[in-house]
């Protein structure tokens, strides 16, 4: 695989470029090209974008556009590759969750007619224009009134409809001789919208929405787990539509997810978070990169820092490289999620996103870990960890158990809805290891981790209701009850977690450079030559194909 043993992982790095140069020359595999590689994107976008008034169009459209959709993803998994081993991964998981997103949204579910948002309400205005003057006969007098012209040309707008006179589309002078226009901003209450059919462009934004919004905030299909909108956004919304309120006002769901009822409580969280996810990522590269196991390289020993007693006991060896990956992979998590309410809610604001950057809109990602002490492992992956996924997973197993005519809450539909939601998180998984540059095993490692799950968490549920059915599990300490759950849940992932970190570390996920600053390396932490600055080399580049088409952006 490499011509020579990498003393460094910067020396690995440098011979994947090369093994990535030399596929792209053969042909064996192509570069991920910006715009090509995103047409399934732009094929749901289309599809969604036709209007719900032309049903026979929207019918036969349908299964073909999937079938595109279906195509490209599948296409590109097999054959674009990216110099950069984190961002196949990523490259392979987004593009089978556009695939499982699109079957979700136009298949499984028909999103135009089936789901709606809460957005404000446009307030219609009328323009104040110098052929008031009529009404009153004195064009002087009128326009030096001194009255705030707002409050104005609402009372007039009122005057007007009341007796009966007309505003003209361009300003003409009938009665009133006035211009009814529109504001680009939403500034009325809250409503619920359905599919715009009178605007284009509100047609647009209500469907980069729905296709961007995996977890449902805002929307009448939002995800269990998730805090509902506050109760004076609800009271704003039975105004039109008769829906009920939540008993309590809570900022926080049973399982601990976090609501936001003011812009600066979000930001501050957000912020807290961002930074402390930045320092963490920093510190956690430097510690992996002195490990050869997150190079990729399982068959080096063990970094010689780290104590005796570690380096010779395989199980505490096994424990501290797992630990170290949840480490990564919850933190690179929680800050990547943190930079959608900064942008979005902190920069852009409500007065151009209106709805979608209200604090409400951004619960927190994760929940509390005190599930995984109360519940065992259904806690950890069904309340603690984040679920942006939920939606899409559940949907298929939803629509088969209705298919089937059984009741959701016996075990078969139980145990069905478990199976096929881990197995279509192991296939966006077993995606992304496919799609990595370096070699993997995509079936029997993410694949398998995630189809596993559900048997764990069946076994925990029997042993419980066997217990409990015994009269046995009431007498157990609550204290107790939760150190079982904890030790059940970790022991359970120290022989199966290692399906999916060992595929991480082998497809090169850790090589990526989190943090563009370093403060752990500029202080002389790192390795030798490492500084400040860590982002270098090629990031995107014009990438010139045989024909037109096979040219683009190479990421």
């Amino acid at each position: 695989m490499f011509t020579s043993d990498p003393p460094s992982y910067r020396a690995l790095l440098d011979q994947y470029q090369v093994q990535y140069d030399n596929a792209i020359r053969s042909g064996e595999v192509s570069p991920f090209l910006y715009p090509q590689n995103t047409f399934n994107v732009g094929i749901l976008l289309l599809y969604l974008l036709i209007p719900t008034s032309r049903p026979r169009l929207r019918h036969y459209a349908r299964y073909p556009a999937f079938a595109l959709i279906a195509y490209f993803s599948i296409t590109t998994t097999q054959n674009c590759r990216s110099m950069f081993c984190a961002v196949g991964f990523c490259i392979g998981l987004l593009t089978a969750w556009g695939m499982l997103w699109s079957a979700t949204l136009i298949l499984i579910n028909d999103a135009p007619t089936e789901f709606k948002r809460i957005e404000r309400r446009r307030e219609r205005r009328v323009k104040r224009t110098a052929e008031r003057s009529y009404l009153n006969g004195n064009s002087e007098g009128s326009m030096a009134s001194g009255i705030d012209s707002e409050k104005t040309s609402l009372l007039f707008r009122q005057s007007a409809d009341q007796d009966g006179y007309t505003a003209k589309e361009n300003g003409d002078i009938g009665k009133a001789g006035s211009k009814e226009v529109y504001t680009t901003q939403r500034t009325g209450p809250f409503e619920w919208q359905p599919y715009p059919l009178n605007s284009f462009l509100d047609r647009l934004d209500w469907i980069v929405d729905i296709v961007t919004n995996f977890r449902g905030m805002g929307w009448n299909w939002r995800i269990s787990g998730l805090p509902a909108p506050p109760r004076w956004v609800q009271k704003q919304l039975q105004q039109t539509e008769n829906v009920p309120l939540s008993k309590h006002d809570t900022h926080k769901a049973p399982n601990g997810i976090v609501r936001y009822h003011d812009l600066n409580a979000l930001l501050r969280q957000k912020v807290l978070t961002f930074i402390t996810g930045y320092l963490v990522l920093d510190v956690g590269k430097v510690i992996m990169m002195m490990d050869p196991y997150f190079w990729g390289l399982m068959n080096r020993p063990p970094p010689a820092y780290l104590p005796q007693l570690i380096r010779t006991s395989p199980v505490l060896l096994r424990s501290y490289r797992l630990l170290l990956s949840l480490c990564g992979t919850h933190t690179a998590l929680q800050t990547i999620f943190s930079l959608g309410p900064l942008f979005l809610a902190g920069i852009v604001g409500p007065k151009i996103l209106g709805a979608r950057a209200e604090p409400w809109m951004f619960p927190d990602s994760y929940g509390s870990f005190s599930n995984v002490f109360d519940t065992g492992l259904s806690g950890w992956w069904g309340s603690w960890w984040h679920q942006t996924f939920r939606f899409a997973f559940a949907e298929p197993s939803r629509w088969a158990v209705e298919k089937l005519g059984w009741d959701k809450r016996a075990m078969k539909a139980k145990a069905l809805q478990l199976f096929v939601a881990f197995a279509l998180s192991g296939m966006l998984h077993g995606c992304g290891s496919y799609a990595q540059l370096p070699a993997t095993r995509p079936v029997r490692g993410p694949f398998l981790f995630f189809f596993s799950q559900p048997v764990g968490i069946i076994l925990q549920m029997s042993m419980s209701r066997a217990l409990k059915q015994a009269g046995i599990l009431d007498r157990i300490p609550k204290r107790v009850r939760q150190a079982a759950n904890f030790v059940y849940v970790h022991v359970w992932f120290y022989y199966t977690a290692p399906l999916l970190t060992d595929d991480f570390a082998k497809g090169g996920v850790w090589l990526f450079e989190p943090v563009p600053i370093s403060l752990v390396r500029g202080l002389g932490f790192g390795l030798e030559g490492e500084g400040w600055w860590c982002w270098g080399g090629r990031i995107a580049r014009w990438h010139t194909g045989e024909r037109w088409w096979q040219s683009g952006i190479a990421i």
